[in-house]
């Protein structure tokens, strides 16, 4: 494949913008390469400005559900549009929004629309400490809920401390209210309470972690969380920015039956327009601004053309519930067969899936926390990328990522996928021979 166009927007692109992108994984700096640049998408494939094809796995970072260009979310926003881009005002639409979020997730008994999934987890650990009138949270190291500066905190401090910030411009006394614990130990957990007896205003965890690479929760561990929050009186909080609606119309918590108080969602309610949402009881909600003290607001929230994009998606996939079961087969054919390319080939990759996202570990060990996760060798990682990218095959341009299977991929995608892999593998490039 040739990428010189690319290469010329590149170069452009660093002269006007930090690292020439508007997103740092975008650099492909962990994949050591430059990035490619997209002109369009359909259905399971990405079109870069080389006019290059690629069976796409990332679908916009989860939202792509239904595959690109989907006719109809697309009719839905070509509707809307005739009405205007933007009211800064209330709307029909955001009710039912409102209302399909709630038919689909019980737990959010009120609900407020926001712009993205950081300002969703910020607005909502806002809401969880004027609720609880507590400072400090608990989050897992691996786990990431956007860069408001309280959340840019991961494993690799001491368990049992306020740990120390991972960005530039965090500063040390908003980083100390942040307790980090490991995923999948509820002794962690109960070890950062028993240090800060009635100071966590809440747990906030992503159901199945999709940002050290796809980790699911053991048995018992969510379960396990919201006991220990009621017991401690704090809140629970699922990040499902990734698993809402992906996961199953009722995201992770409908499928493993365990209830948060607090609950957020991304870009996929937007069908990868920029949208956001939180809520959760009524009580804690009633709390947010015009009801109560906790201020929150956006202009945009509620957008008319993201709504209407949005609630084509859900609409969708409310009503044609064997979706899921259709998306999640081809997601075990990709996955189960790049288990089975590994158990030949003997190498050091574990496979992680669950329902239709998951990852790729250049790690012989079982990946179940952030410590494991992080034994995954990059540099075969790398090679693996660039191998598959360069043969037609768009990953994710980093280790601790997952990869999306869409209602667009077929037998034909995955097959392609699958023996393009076979060959790295035969080529030695998954014992880092390649």
């Amino acid at each position: 494949m040739a990428f010189t166009r690319s290469h010329e927007l590149f170069r452009e692109a660093v002269t006007y913008m930090p690292g020439g992108v508007n997103s740092p994984v975008r650099a492909y700096r962990a994949v050591g390469r430059e990035p490619v640049f997209i002109r369009r998408a359909d259905g399971a494939y990405l079109f870069d400005e080389d006019g290059n094809r690629y069976i796409d796995y990332v679908g916009s970072w989860g939202p792509a559900i239904l595959g690109h260009n989907n006719p109809v979310v697309k009719d839905a926003i070509l509707a809307a549009l005739g009405n205007g881009l933007s009211f800064g005002a209330a709307t029909e639409a955001e009710i039912t929004m409102a209302k399909l979020l709630r038919s689909a997730v019980p737990s959010l008994e009120m609900v407020r629309m926001v712009n993205s999934g950081t300002e969703a987890t910020m607005s909502a650990l806002r809401v969880a400490r004027g609720f609880t009138g507590r400072d400090k949270i608990i989050k897992f190291g691996g786990c990431y809920h956007g860069h408001s500066d309280g959340l840019l905190v991961k494993a690799g401090s001491g368990l049992l401390s306020g740990a120390s910030p991972d960005s530039a411009g965090v500063s040390a006394s908003v980083a100390a209210c942040t307790l980090v614990a490991d995923f999948n130990s509820l002794d962690s957990v109960a070890a950062l309470f028993e240090r800060n007896r009635r100071e966590v205003a809440a747990v906030i965890v992503e159901p199945v972690a999709a940002n050290m690479g796809v980790v699911p929760p053991e048995k018992g561990f969510l379960e396990g969380l919201r006991a220990l929050c009621s017991e401690e009186g704090a809140l629970l909080i699922f990040d499902e920015v990734i698993t809402g609606f992906r996961l199953g119309f009722g995201g992770a918590q409908g499928l493993y039956k365990v209830r948060p108080d607090l609950s957020c969602f991304g870009k996929i309610i937007g069908a990868g327009l920029p949208v956001g949402a939180y809520g959760g009881r009524r009580d804690v909600m009633e709390m947010v601004s015009p009801l109560g003290p906790v201020y929150q607001a956006g202009t945009l929230s509620g957008n008319p053309i993201a709504m209407a994009a949005g609630i084509a998606q859900l609409a969708f996939l409310r009503d044609h519930p064997e979706l899921y079961s259709a998306i999640e087969a081809e997601a075990s054919r990709l996955f189960g067969g790049l288990e089975e390319i590994v158990k030949r080939r003997g190498a050091a990759c574990t496979v992680n899936y669950t329902g239709s996202i998951g990852s790729l570990f250049f790690t012989r060990g079982k990946v179940r926390d952030f410590p494991s996760a992080l034994e995954s060798d990059t540099k075969r990682y790398a090679a693996y990328f660039s191998y598959m990218l360069d043969r037609g095959i768009y990953q994710a341009p980093a280790q601790f990522e997952a990869l999306f299977v869409s209602a667009a991929h077929t037998g034909r995608e995955i097959d392609k996928t699958l023996e393009t892999a076979e060959a790295f593998a035969y080529a030695g490039g998954f014992d880092g021979e390649q």
